[in-house]
């Protein structure tokens, strides 16, 4: 018992000797000016209140000279502003200026019929105090002070039992009560200020997943491609001497070293996008998408509910799937796809537009849709934004350009531009920004 009423001597003196926070002001960090100024309207007002109240209490009612009562009124209440930046501290200094005047108020003429050791004023100025103490220090300290507040006042009434009138046991529970509505208020805002920050960092890592989730299946879909055409150049490459006569010894030679780069990188290709494929190994065999399957999806959307138009002219569908590389024709297709699943989340109903063309070089896609309808209650009341970061990323693969934006009416707008023979090195454009950490 010994042992342990030591220990908590030591922890309660640590606590009270050691402030938990740095000396910063109260709510400094607030984005708003009016919270970063409250706590100094607050002590103001209350330092500017009391001091003079407890001056002319000590002297009028207790019978305490001036200069005394000056010094102790200025002591109990001035250290409220210094509570802003340093409550523990100010706690000190109060502490001890209650102590002594209750001891100066103990030898007064005017204490026998008035309350003691702790005048109403010296009371409200300390529960003040707690309010700053609480918002700031830790909870062992918080218990410190109020065990101090009780054993002062214990010892107060031991000293002089027939001056006390019970404001010992006042003070002690008014403080407890505001410590612990504090300690309350303050771990509210904690939890609140945590969950926000949470907020922030999950959506982050949405935004971060969705974005790597996308480039996965971006990844997926090229080598599909890439491994077609890599195919076409080993089969080409391995039955060029059977096809082609009198080729030369070196040449025959130089083809079997091109099939034989070719086979190579296809099997490392597969062993790095493997684990890629383990997650869709249903819908390996099924041939990509492109501009031919855009009239089956437009069907699909309007058996969804959507009103759908879809405007490509014959003569540039035919030049585009000629012209067209696999990897355009592959993103302008999941383009649309992703902007009519986003009309059929959000604005149920709208009439979706779409048109394709072709203006020199470049392939053109534009969807664009009305407000969803008064009646007709949205999948999602908000959106995250995580399906245009997937156009984004297939816009910038092959170099193209995108612009998404709200409508006048309510509606949205999508529309890329896509060169047809997409970029000769697209990691090059791709390193143009940062890459998630």
């Amino acid at each position: 018992m010994a042992a342990g009423l030591t220990w908590a001597a030591r922890a309660a003196g640590s606590a009270l000797l050691t402030p938990a926070t740095p000396a910063e002001s109260m709510f400094g960090h607030s984005p708003r000016l009016w919270v970063r100024r409250l706590p100094y309207v607050v002590a103001l007002t209350f330092t500017v209140i009391l001091l003079p109240v407890t001056v002319n209490v000590l002297v009028n009612d207790y019978g305490v000279p001036g200069a005394i009562a000056g010094a102790l009124a200025t002591a109990q209440t001035a250290p409220l502003l210094l509570a802003l930046v340093r409550p523990l501290q100010a706690w000190w200094i109060i502490f001890v200026a209650d102590v002594v005047a209750a001891g100066v108020l103990l030898t007064a003429p005017g204490t026998e019929a008035r309350s003691w050791p702790w005048p109403p004023a010296a009371i409200v100025g300390y529960l003040v105090l707690m309010v700053f103490l609480g918002a700031r220090e830790s909870r062992r300290t918080l218990v410190a002070v109020w065990l101090m507040t009780a054993v002062s006042g214990g010892l107060l009434e031991l000293v002089a039992p027939e001056s006390g009138d019970g404001t010992s046991l006042l003070l002690f529970i008014l403080s407890g009560v505001t410590l612990v509505c504090v300690g309350i208020l303050r771990g509210r805002g904690e939890v609140e200020r945590k969950l926000v920050e949470q907020e922030s960092i999950s959506e982050a890592e949405r935004s971060r997943r969705t974005l790597l989730e996308e480039r996965a299946r971006i990844a997926r879909e090229l080598h599909d491609v890439v491994a077609h055409h890599m195919s076409v150049i080993t089969v080409q490459a391995d039955s060029a001497p059977y096809r082609i006569e009198g080729i030369p010894e070196a040449a025959r030679e130089e083809f079997a070293t091109i099939a034989s780069g070719a086979r190579e990188s296809l099997i490392e290709m597969r062993r790095l996008l493997a684990v890629l494929r383990s997650e869709d190994r249903e819908n390996e065999r099924t041939p990509q998408p492109g501009l031919d399957r855009l009239r089956q999806l437009a069907e699909a959307t309007v058996r969804a509910g959507v009103p759908t138009e879809l405007s490509i002219p014959e003569i540039s569908l035919v030049r585009a799937l000629a012209e067209v590389s696999p990897a355009v024709d592959l993103s302008a297709y999941r383009i649309v796809q992703e902007a009519l699943s986003n009309v059929v989340r959000h604005a149920p109903g709208a009439l979706a537009r779409i048109s394709v063309g072709l203006h020199g070089e470049y392939l053109t896609v534009v969807v664009v849709n009305g407000p969803a309808l008064g009646s007709v209650s949205p999948l999602e009341g908000s959106g995250t934004g995580h399906g245009l970061v997937g156009m984004r990323e297939r816009v910038r693969l092959v170099g193209g350009e995108l612009d998404t934006g709200p409508l006048p009416d309510g509606g949205f707008r999508v529309a890329a531009r896509l060169p047809l023979a997409g970029l000769d090195d697209p990691g090059v454009n791709i390193e143009k920004e940062p890459r998630p950490e």
